[in-house]
């Protein structure tokens, strides 16, 4: 008799579950600063990144290039981020504006907040311990696919 652990249930689905659940969570607290979770993390990336080319963006975000274009359009509209041209004429840099420097850093605050709630509402050693999961997964995962880990 096999007394191996099976995993039960499928796992896109479970994760998906989680995801839904944390990102309410997120939501809660970065729409405080009239953000979006996904304005949030953008808005970080181009500030930590930035002036970045727009597939470079997506690549970094692990985001479909569509997707980016669609996300960062409201973002431009705003005034937080611009839209420029890059090195040649066929290439474009994404950019922060002093604008959306402060807002990213509005947001950071609600963030804190709501990552400070996570950790006490799970435990800080299971927070940790997700997040090593989670990136031992998506590394072997890079690896079978042959991409790169973030």
């Amino acid at each position: 008799m096999n007394n191996a652990i099976k995993p039960q249930g499928c796992t896109n689905l479970k994760l998906r579950q989680l995801d839904r659940v944390v990102t309410r969570h997120y939501d809660q607290y970065v729409a405080r600063a009239g953000l979006k979770n996904t304005q949030y993390a953008l808005l970080s990336h181009v500030i930590r990144l930035g002036p970045i080319r727009p597939g470079d963006l997506a690549r970094h975000m692990q985001m479909d290039a569509s997707t980016l274009t669609r996300n960062l359009q409201p973002l431009a509209a705003q005034g937080w981020l611009v839209i420029g041209a890059g090195p040649d004429s066929r290439s474009r840099l994404v950019e922060a504006t002093e604008a959306g420097i402060a807002k990213r850093a509005e947001g950071q605050r609600a963030w804190r907040l709501a990552q400070t709630a996570l950790n006490e509402r799970l435990g800080e050693e299971r927070v940790v311990e997700l997040h090593r999961l989670l990136d031992a997964c998506m590394a072997c995962l890079a690896d079978e696919a042959g991409e790169d880990s973030p």
